[in-house]
């Protein structure tokens, strides 16, 4: 009689891992909206953006990022996640306000943008800032970022009844729910100046959706290499770079030139609404890149394409994240954007002073670029990355053991093993003696109580093998040598 076997139907994972796909996107752009939104703001403000265009700037931003993930990924079918640079941002902030106000900073954003599109078109350029050390960018960045990771101290004096609180806030998210960490915290920065009645109901515009507000360009000897400059060498070892090494740890091939080139007009077209940067993710490329968006690699693009999507949604509540921050003590607001970056601070000093080469040079740009000082009305970072580079330039290499041949190494192999051997002989010829000294003491005392002559050996006690402590370490018998 014959039996047939029914194998179970395996049912299919549900809708094809597509909502897996979509909701890794949709973390993706939230976390990089929220997490650094504030930092994007802040930067603008501080080279003399007004509540209306630092709007506008980040209205493009999202539009931007959006469009370009969004087309990237259709038309080439991989997790292409383009998002604004993080560290141009602090870069801002540390270069302030340049001699012809925020139209000089435009100006320099429009440069930055042409820089990234000419090294997309030109590959020696790109080689050229490749060949800055990394200890160098890493402390460029470290410098840039200083002053924003101090804030949290300096507003937890000015203002404790905020600061206090969002600082616990940060902490407690930090060690049980990282991701969430930074929009936890910004939500206690909001609830408290609602308690305290400070918000207001009208915020920086007259309503909360976002508009454009374009501003002509105007280009400054300052301003260039005081932001232009450093803009583009920080997004490029920063963020570009990185996010390609991502990538290819995942198993993609990268288009750079579709890439650079792309990020690079983006910038360079929305210069004037206020968007300094957009650029190839870096951290949250990891996330749509990755296993965690979908095992099968050729269908994470959709991911990248799902954010690409909800920063073009995010970008219409840039106004009402503005309203919001507009109550704030503008000290308070560097602080959410400092606690944000500290992880960014911690990373950035290490790698810039893991390696013997290159870490005095290394420190000397990071000291450079903290101090905040404008010689000529240039920013520090550019004159940090100047200092660097001379010092690693002119400074010595640190002095290396030279390199044992294979023969220097068996020699000094040799002899060591024979000094050992020597070493160990001797060791185990006194210990030898003084068990034999020990038992013949032993064995006469023994004699004489028994009423035998010194030296003679007790009934059957020769040839039974016994080990002295010595021997039993050594191995061997009584007498073996």
């Amino acid at each position: 009689m014959s039996t047939t076997r029914h194998t179970p139907a395996v049912p299919p994972p549900a809708a094809d891992g597509r909502l897996q796909l979509l909701s890794t996107g949709v973390v993706s752009a939230v976390v990089g909206f929220t997490s650094s939104f504030v930092l994007v703001l802040t930067g603008l403000r501080a080279v003399g953006a007004d509540a209306h265009q630092a709007v506008s700037g980040l209205l493009l931003l999202c539009l931007a990022n959006g469009a370009l993930a969004i087309w990237l990924g259709l038309r080439h079918r991989l997790p292409l996640s383009i998002v604004w640079s993080t560290p141009g941002a602090a870069l801002l902030v540390a270069a302030g306000r340049q001699e012809g106000g925020y139209r000089a900073a435009v100006g320099a954003f429009l440069l930055a943008g042409l820089l990234v599109t000419v090294t997309g078109l030109w590959s020696r350029l790109g080689r050229l800032t490749a060949a800055i050390p990394a200890p160098l960018a890493t402390a460029l960045l470290a410098g840039v970022l200083l002053p924003l990771c101090l804030a949290p101290v300096k507003a937890s004096v000015q203002e404790p009844a905020l600061a206090l609180p969002m600082v616990a806030v940060w902490a407690l998210c930090t060690r049980f729910a990282r991701r969430w960490a930074t929009l936890a915290t910004l939500a206690t920065v909001v609830v408290g100046l609602l308690l305290r009645h400070s918000a207001t109901a009208t915020g920086p515009a007259t309503g909360l959706l976002p508009h454009l507000s374009l501003t002509a360009p105007a280009f400054t000897p300052g301003a260039v290499v005081g932001i232009a400059v450093p803009l583009y060498v920080v997004t490029m070892a920063s963020q570009n770079i990185p996010g390609y090494a991502v990538l290819r740890h995942f198993g993609h091939r990268v288009p750079t030139r579709p890439v650079l080139v792309g990020t690079g007009l983006a910038t360079t077209l929305t210069s004037v609404g206020g968007a300094f940067m957009v650029n190839l993710a870096a951290i949250t490329a990891a996330l749509v890149a990755g296993p965690e968006a979908h095992p099968d690699r050729s269908r994470r693009w959709v991911a990248s394409v799902t954010a690409g999507c909800c920063y073009l949604l995010l970008g219409l509540g840039s106004g009402l994240a503005a309203a919001l921050l507009s109550a704030a003590p503008s000290v308070l607001v560097e602080a959410v954007a400092g606690l944000a970056l500290l992880p960014t601070l911690g990373s950035a000093l290490s790698s810039a002073v893991t390696a013997a080469r290159g870490r005095e040079a290394a420190v000397i740009t990071f000291v450079v670029c903290a101090s905040g000082v404008t010689p000529l009305g240039v920013g520090a970072p550019f004159w940090g990355l100047l200092a660097g580079l001379a010092a690693h330039r002119l400074l010595p290499a640190p002095a290396t053991p030279p390199a044992a041949t294979a023969q220097d190494t068996a020699t000094s192999a040799n002899s060591q093993d024979s000094a050992d051997t020597a070493t160990s002989a001797t060791s185990q010829d006194s210990a030898n003696s003084a068990n034999s000294a020990n038992s013949a003491n032993s064995a006469d005392t023994a004699n004489s109580a028994d009423g035998r002559e010194p030296g003679t050996v007790a009934p059957g006690a020769e040839g039974s093998g016994a080990l002295t402590a010595a021997d039993d370490r050594a191995g061997r018998p009584v007498g073996s040598g």
